[in-house]
């Protein structure tokens, strides 16, 4: 299937591992030159991408830096990937949750992404066109009290998404959301967890399907992320934009 991203500009946040280095990969191996940011850029990244830069997404200025970086050296961005995320620090209850803790989580899962898009829309609308492809969380459409920081946060990434659809799919540029399940990441395979449990990591790894109800049996792959992000960043899905698609292994039963 020709894709169509052989030469485009792409930019990838919190690509330094798990699914932001998935993404990065797969579209380098799609044809596009990719622009990676991470706050730390170690050798999985670089040897994936030789343009990169280090960056704290989570700051006001950073998201506008890394696409301005990306526009210099690239000419120009096609395709921004909004995957910085995280915070997924279960509380006690909702009472637990303190103002600190609210203020970094949309920092880092919605400010990251609004400033990174304010960044590079003017340049894509500019260029004809691009695609923005916002990486969101089940989690925004899930009742946790434990995670009502991180999952608030998540929900409004998801509706942003369609509000920028809306301004800017009849300016040629698409963009959607994908809320991933469960993903084989260091949030799931660091060994404290397992410790916690009892177990080693891979059997508390091969355990977190059953205790979650994913009905697949299995984490999700960040690979399986990375190839639904190239196949919405190519020319292939034209009609789709303003969507939230769920890769999640079955864990949303009931929406």
């Amino acid at each position: 299937m020709e894709l169509e991203l052989s030469g485009k500009k792409a930019v990838v946040t919190g690509a330094g591992q798990g699914i932001g280095l998935a993404v990065v990969r797969a579209l380098a191996e799609a044809g596009a030159d990719v622009y990676g940011g991470a706050r730390t850029v170690g050798p999985e990244l670089r040897e994936a991408t030789k343009y990169t830069m280090e960056v704290d997404l989570a700051t006001p200025d950073g998201p506008g830096r890394l696409v301005e970086a990306a526009r210099e050296e690239l000419g120009g961005v096609d395709v921004l990937v909004n995957n910085v995320g995280g915070g997924v620090s279960w509380a006690a209850s909702f009472l637990d949750i303190d103002d600190d803790v609210w203020r970094r989580s949309f920092e880092l899962n919605l400010f990251s992404t609004v400033r990174a898009s304010r960044a590079a829309l003017p340049g894509m609308v500019e260029r004809g066109g691009g695609t923005i492809v916002n990486i969101g969380s089940a989690n925004g459409r899930l009742a946790d009290p434990q995670l009502a920081h991180y999952a608030a946060a998540k929900a409004a990434l998801a509706n942003l998404g369609k509000a920028l659809s809306v301004e800017f799919s009849p300016k040629g540029v698409r963009v959607n959301t994908i809320s991933p399940g469960p993903v084989r990441t260091r949030i799931w395979t660091k060994p404290q967890l397992a410790k916690q449990a009892g177990m080693t990591p891979e059997e508390f790894v091969r355990s977190v399907p059953g205790k979650v109800g994913l009905t697949t049996g299995a984490l999700v792959e960040p690979e399986e992320i990375a190839a639904l992000v190239v196949l919405l960043a190519s020319g292939r899905i034209p009609s789709v934009t303003g969507a939230d698609l769920s890769i999640d292994a079955g864990l949303l039963k009931i929406v």
